[in-house]
């Protein structure tokens, strides 16, 4: 296929785009996530080389983006179609992560060489962002729907057990990653300690009396005015 024979439609090339994917997907062991995977890629499925620069412009970056989010998307789909009628919400945060892992075990390997690439100076960003765009699919599909300041402590949380369980994962030999779960068990624990720790600590913060604005109220009682130094 030519640039000129290039499909123009949204659902074309976004049809376009997953099968070269796909096809790049037997090459990364290989040449990583590169131009040269993606070129390779677009051989195997008789696709233009310019054809597939024009699909995926930013290259390698732009390739590891639609992997990432699609894992995202093949995930919340599988949670949706799960019956999570019973789980308590840390219940429902594991499911999702482990969901998303299965999906992903056919391409481990892809797995270990895009957190390399991620993990240059340049892709840090994109790394940052996308794994930010995972926990939130998590904690959305969980049912997560508050918008106040746990909002993002609640990512952050997550984002470090996803990152560390991740890891974890692409050496697990144990049959059916069953150290995996264990150690996403641990963590998730974890984090929900922390959670409860955090929320015991914000209500006491509000009990406890603020001195700062007693000797405020102190001093405005006293001399009519308020000590604008205090706050």
């Amino acid at each position: 296929m030519t640039v000129s024979d290039a499909p123009g439609t949204d659902p074309e090339r976004a049809a376009l785009r997953d099968r070269v994917l796909d096809a790049t997907l037997g090459h990364i062991a290989f040449d990583g996530w590169s131009r040269a995977a993606l070129a390779a890629g677009g051989r195997d499925e008789g696709i233009d080389a310019a054809v597939v620069g024009d699909l995926f412009p930013g290259g390698a970056r732009d390739a590891l983006t639609m992997f990432s989010r699609r894992a995202d998307r093949t995930m919340a789909e599988a949670f949706a179609a799960a019956d999570t009628s019973e789980l308590r919400i840390h219940e429902k945060i594991m499911l999702a992560v482990e969901l998303r892992l299965d999906l992903l075990v056919p391409h481990r390997e892809a797995v270990r060489r895009g957190l390399s690439f991620l993990a240059l100076p340049p892709n840090a960003p994109l790394g940052a962002k996308l794994l930010y765009r995972t926990v939130d699919d998590i904690w959305f599909a969980a049912g997560d729907r508050a918008a106040d300041f746990s909002f993002y402590t609640k990512r952050a949380l997550l984002a470090g057990v996803v990152g560390s369980t991740t890891l974890y994962w692409l050496d697990d030999a144990s049959e059916e990653f069953a150290a995996t779960h264990e150690f996403l068990e641990r963590r998730i624990a974890d984090v929900m300690r922390i959670h409860r720790a955090r929320g015991r600590a914000e209500e006491l913060g509000r009990r406890t009396p603020n001195p700062l604005r007693i000797l405020r109220e102190a001093v405005e009682r006293r001399y009519g005015f308020g000590d604008r130094r205090v706050t």
